[in-house]
């Protein structure tokens, strides 16, 4: 007797329409990330991210999608091929914090010339962005609770940079003994104790849903090249301002680095929510399985050129895709207006608007 394929949820419009409080939120959570921004363009006279402003490598790289099974050949996925692609690794404040604030780990990845019927407000990119943090879940059920969170950090920005390094340290330290008890604090990692382990070793999430063609799924980036996967577990001293930096810098003189991008589809509404944020879906009931390969060749992984055209000239958003991969949930919904006013705020204060596609493909 073989064993039954399992039985994937099928997208619904409905499950995309908006709750009737969003648009005062998403208003809400726009002014919050601006105001980030306001006080980082005084601080430090550039337009940077609200969130993950500090890069650690700027990568070119290339997705290559396999022949893949019906329910996986899903949208970007639907057809086998190579694309290029752009990889932006970062940590989550918004200000340019030295890296002893051990905060957690980000990669943005655009998929370059994507064919399909592009998402609102993203009609003049030919890009998919997937964004992705190296934990499962996110640190927020709902989007009221996501605003609150984000209130907090707004109140923070680039104040206090050596009390925040001493408070990591200890909330470091915290969080490696609620480690060796195998539980862990997402919101002790969001506020400075994320552990120092090298990015290269980390499994990355988009923690939160979107339509994946005729189904559901969550993505997940995962360390493939026996190099990478040395690096899983491997803690970095962070004994300068710009060690991540350093540590990947390092690596991409001398290595190729591979990864696996993985869908999970959702199998059932009930114990695989969309709305609620922090739920896990469980691997049991439905693993993560590979729908393409990333590689990022041997180059200079982060210069001052790469950062001018990146961090201070690009934007990225889970909307910047197509419909086959519409972001879904309240806080993916928030983000779209969110994001689009925060990019907007940032492209007028330096003047210039924010480029789209993938500006490098070879090293500089």
């Amino acid at each position: 007797m073989t064993r039954s394929e399992p039985r994937y949820v099928s997208y619904d419009p409905v499950l995309a329409e908006p709750r009737a409080d969003e648009t005062a939120l998403a208003d809400a959570l726009a002014e919050t990330l601006v105001d980030i921004v306001r006080q980082t363009w005084e601080d430090e006279g550039r337009g940077l991210r609200a969130v993950h402003a500090k890069s650690h490598a700027l990568l070119a790289a290339e997705v290559e999608i396999p022949e893949l099974p019906p329910e996986l050949a899903q949208g970007v996925f639907a057809r086998p091929g190579r694309h290029r692609a752009l990889m932006r690794l970062s940590t989550t404040p918004g200000d340019l914090l030295p890296d002893r604030v051990s905060t957690p780990r980000g990669i943005a990845l655009r998929i370059c010339d994507v064919p399909g019927e592009r998402l609102e407000g993203a009609e003049h990119l030919r890009g998919q962005d997937v964004l992705m943090v190296n934990g499962p879940t996110f640190n927020a059920p709902d989007g009221a609770t996501f605003l609150r969170n984000l209130k907090l950090l707004a109140k923070t920005t680039d104040r206090m940079t050596r009390t925040k390094q001493v408070i990591s340290a200890v909330l470091r330290g915290t969080e490696r003994m609620l480690e060796a008890a195998s539980t862990e604090s997402t919101a002790l990692k969001a506020m400075g104790g994320e552990p120092p382990l090298h990015p290269l070793g980390e499994t990355y999430f988009s923690q939160l849903p979107l339509r994946f063609g005729a189904y559901i799924a969550k993505l997940q980036l995962v360390p493939a090249s026996p190099v990478l996967r040395a690096l899983e577990g491997r803690r970095l001293e962070l004994a300068d301002d710009n060690a991540l930096q350093t540590a990947l810098v390092t690596h991409f003189r001398d290595h190729d680095a591979i990864w696996e991008l993985r869908a999970q589809l959702c199998t059932s509404l009930d114990d695989m929510p969309i709305e609620d944020a922090t739920a896990e879906w469980s691997t049991d009931q439905s693993p993560f399985r590979t729908v393409a390969i990333v590689r990022a060749p041997r180059q200079i992984a982060w210069s001052e050129t790469r950062s001018r055209t990146v961090d201070d000239g690009m934007g990225f958003s889970p909307w910047y895709g197509i419909q086959a991969h519409r972001p879904l949930g309240e806080i993916m919904r928030l983000r779209q207006t969110a994001y689009a006013r925060s990019q907007a705020f940032r492209s007028r204060m330096q003047g210039r608007p924010l480029t789209d596609g993938c500006p490098f493909a070879h090293d500089d």
